[in-house]
């Protein structure tokens, strides 16, 4: 038991939990089933881990970037509150489950039973209707250390060993419907990319991706509009992104003012202009919105291509669930800032009636669920409903976040510890199953897994003659469902 232990934690701490080298080896290994010869594995290889690895670089700027915007305006309005923001959510976790005595460690075998749950799942597919593997590591250790909380709040008296059976089952039950969710909405926008979405907000992406053909009226998608006169200068995403990004921050910066900016960000803000020092941040923007999307179109494509070996001799038929962000190479990058802004703009709108409605929980803004939550449904939204649905989905997703998000930390008590989890399914499908768990114990965890489980089996019977078909052949799916590539 402890070499199995011990061979667990090498990987989890080498691999599962580091995404660019778990890729890396699933196309390694992809190739390999291929027959490919081990030079062009290899190849492979690093490709997709360094393609990877340029996308953490992007996504990490990214965050970087905004953070010191973000404490700036928790310092000037004097806001002590709850951050909705995974990363926070995940350390005031750690801080709850510590404060109570037990040992936040219980995390780690938690994701294996998980991880170890979600492969049993999609092995039985056939019966489960599971298609997807969740393989988003630094995601799944997020979710795991948030959950562990929750189940912990719910059940105080339950001992270790049940604690980490019943929520590896919950998690992966989770991670493995979720993730299957994406499937169609995936394989459509990429024409047959060969991969879903295992992250925050699975079921809001097949959320908007019912709702946006309902909203989209005359409405066309971003990258087919024609903006007349100097208007046309927008067409390039980068001139786009930069100027509204600097339209965007200009404003809340000005507000903020140089002297608490230069106190915050002391190792950006040197001896430069204020003006300047907007105008950078702003068009680092565009700079990190650029490396990322490098980055997706580096490690996809090999992706795509080695999980045929796979899925044809290990897995038929299934897919993996990866990073968000894989998708964002499949529009228009202004589509991924529209996303953004009318995210904010709605978490804006939500925060302030939360100050008027004098709440017992504020929110603080965080930059992973506005920005990450919103481009991905926005590039969903986009693709079935136009530039109106993604304004309009990512406005109310923005909304239902802050709101959410402040019910989630008040009810489960993180609020006093400084954050939640904060992303899209965190905000509506987790504090559901956290509130049938400490309403009903036992009955509501199975209330929850079953409801999960036959969200799958619903969606086969609905579609019985293309469900498999999605992943096995989309080109002849494509043409049954009249999609035209």
């Amino acid at each position: 038991m402890d070499a199995l232990l011990a061979v667990w934690q090498f990987f989890q701490t080498n691999i599962l939990t580091r995404p660019a080298f778990f890729i890396g080896f699933i196309v390694l290994i992809g190739y390999l089933l291929l027959n490919k010869p081990f030079y062009e594995a290899f190849a492979g290889f690093v490709k997709a881990t360094v393609g990877y690895l340029i996308l953490n670089v992007a996504s990490s700027g990214l965050v970087g970037n905004f953070r010191p915007i973000l404490a700036a305006l928790k310092d000037r309005f004097n806001l002590e509150a709850a951050v909705i923001d995974p990363y926070f959510g995940q350390a005031a976790a750690q801080a709850a489950v510590e404060n109570i005595g037990r040992s936040f460690s219980l995390m780690m075998i938690v994701l294996l039973i998980a991880f170890i749950f979600n492969i049993i799942l999609v092995a039985f597919r056939r019966v489960t209707k599971i298609r997807t593997l969740f393989i988003t590591g630094h995601i799944m250790v997020q979710q795991s250390s948030t959950a562990l909380w929750l189940v912990l709040f719910c059940f105080p008296q339950l001992q270790d060993t049940s604690v980490v059976i019943m929520l590896g089952l919950l998690l992966g039950t989770y991670w493995a419907v979720g993730s299957n969710l994406t499937v169609e909405p995936c394989q459509e926008l990429t024409e047959g990319g060969g991969f879903a979405i295992g992250h925050q907000q699975m079921f809001g992406i097949w959320a908007a991706d019912k709702i946006a053909p309902k909203l989209k009226g005359k409405s066309k998608p971003v990258e087919e509009l024609k903006l007349p006169g100097f208007l046309s200068i927008f067409s390039d995403n980068i001139v786009s992104t930069g100027t509204l990004m600097l339209i965007f921050f200009g404003v809340i910066m000005t507000i903020l003012g140089p002297d608490l900016l230069k106190k915050i960000d002391p190792g950006s803000f040197t001896n430069q202009s204020f003006l300047f020092y907007i105008i950078e941040k702003s068009f680092n923007f565009a700079v990190y919105l650029s490396i990322l999307q490098l980055g997706v179109k580096l490690f996809v494509g090999e992706l795509t291509e080695s999980f045929q070996g796979i899925s044809n001799k290990l897995l038929h038929g299934s897919v993996i669930g990866v990073d968000c962000a894989a998708v964002y190479g499949f529009t228009h990058a202004n589509t991924i800032t529209l996303g953004f802004i009318f995210g904010a703009l709605g978490q804006f709108l939500a925060i302030l009636g939360l100050v008027v409605f004098k709440s017992p929980v504020l929110i603080i803004t965080g930059f992973v669920p506005v920005f990450f939550d919103n481009a991905t449904l926005a590039t969903f939204a986009n693709k079935k409903g136009g530039l109106r649905a993604a304004a309009i989905i990512t406005f109310f997703s923005g909304i239902i976040q802050v709101l959410g998000g402040a019910f989630a930390a008040y009810y489960f008590e993180l609020s006093q510890f400084g954050g939640w989890h904060g992303n899209l399914d965190w905000d509506t499908v987790w504090p559901i199953i956290g509130v049938l768990m400490r309403n009903l114990q036992y009955v509501g965890v199975a209330i929850a897994i079953i409801a999960m489980l036959a969200i799958p089996q619903i969606m086969y019977i609905r579609n019985k003659e293309t469900y498999f078909l999605v992943t096995e052949d989309y080109e002849k799916y494509a043409e049954l469902k009249g999609i035209n590539s």
